[in-house]
């Protein structure tokens, strides 16, 4: 995968946080509106006890800090100077995005002084804790994804997230149309978004622009949801094999693995992907050999590789001969 089709990295306003996301997760400014611009560059984000309590060390400050029911209950009762002074310590890191108060709660004076001072927007949200932390963490995961894009087509084979990829030419539209033909589920056709998620997943959708339209050399552009059906498309699936198409000559075919025993991967975003070579030539089913790879990678993925087996058990023949 190229490193040029890497997007750089990705930052979302503290503002932009509140106008897609207020009303959904029941959020709004309290005070330090004007300090709204402030960027949120990870999708991780902190619950700031220890540092509330004075001790700083590994204290995460490029995190939205969550203020919960206990960081909220030891503010209340500890000594105000101590929690002000320890607040002030802990803001003066440049790159705290924005304090959130969980639980509807009313923040505390030395809360609000604290962030006043140190320009972090203070915000509320009804939600509690648990619900608002999942919500936000799963929402800023997918804004702020490492993204790339990528060459091919994205379909669901099987329950498998296969990608498609080949030179111009090659046949991965017509292949693609095949799967579909045979019950199976087209994510993106030509351009492929692809997302690094947290856990190193890969999520591949497609741009808004060409969501479920296929171009294919002959017939121009199609619309896949109307000519298939609705069960015939997804939003998005994860991608867990490639597959490449290349043309050959009948002199070549010998440079391909027929035994199954090698492995190959591609790393796209750094994820290893397990990778499969198919030479294109007159006869061939590319869209029964993908069902079959899709179905042997299936396999693989719960420990049962059919070569390796298959090889040992020929090992073990010829041991007791």
């Amino acid at each position: 995968m190229s490193e040029a089709a890497k997007k750089p990295a990705k930052s979302l306003s503290v503002r932009e946080l509140l106008k897609s996301r207020g009303k959904i997760l029941g959020l709004k400014a309290v005070s330090g509106s004007r300090h709204l611009a402030r960027p949120i560059t990870v999708s991780e984000i902190n619950r700031p006890g220890l540092a509330i309590a004075g001790h700083m060390e590994q204290f995460r400050s490029e995190r939205i800090q969550i203020i919960g029911q206990g960081e909220y209950a030891y503010c209340q009762k500890e000594d105000g100077r101590k929690v002000m002074a320890n607040l002030q310590k802990m803001f003066s890191s440049p790159d705290i995005p924005c304090v959130i108060v969980t639980g509807g709660a009313r923040p505390l004076a030395v809360i609000r002084q604290a962030c006043a001072k140190a320009g972090i927007p203070l915000l509320v949200t009804s939600s509690d804790t648990s619900t608002f932390i999942r919500e936000i963490t799963t929402y800023l995961d997918d804004q702020l994804a490492a993204t790339t894009y990528a060459h091919g087509v994205l379909v669901n084979v099987y329950g498998l997230g296969v990608l498609i990829q080949g030179d111009s030419g090659v046949g991965k539209s017509e292949c693609a149309l095949e799967l579909l033909k045979r019950g199976h589920i087209m994510i993106a056709d030509d351009v492929v978004e692809v997302k690094r998620r947290i856990g190193y997943m890969l999520v591949g959708n497609s741009p808004k622009n060409i969501k479920h339209y296929m171009e294919v050399r002959g017939l121009g552009i199609i619309d896949i949801e109307l000519l298939f059906g609705i069960g015939s498309i997804m939003d998005q699936s994860l991608i867990e094999m490639h597959v490449k198409l290349e043309s050959v000559t009948t002199g070549t075919l010998a440079n391909y693995d027929r035994t199954g025993l090698s492995t190959a991967e591609v790393h796209i975003l750094e994820v290893p992907v397990p990778s499969l070579r198919l030479p294109v030539t007159p006869g061939r089913n590319l869209a029964v050999l993908i069902e079959v790879a899709a179905l042997n990678q299936r396999l693989k993925n719960q420990g049962y590789f059919v070569a390796k087996r298959f090889n040992e058990g020929l090992i073990r023949e010829m041991a007791n001969k």
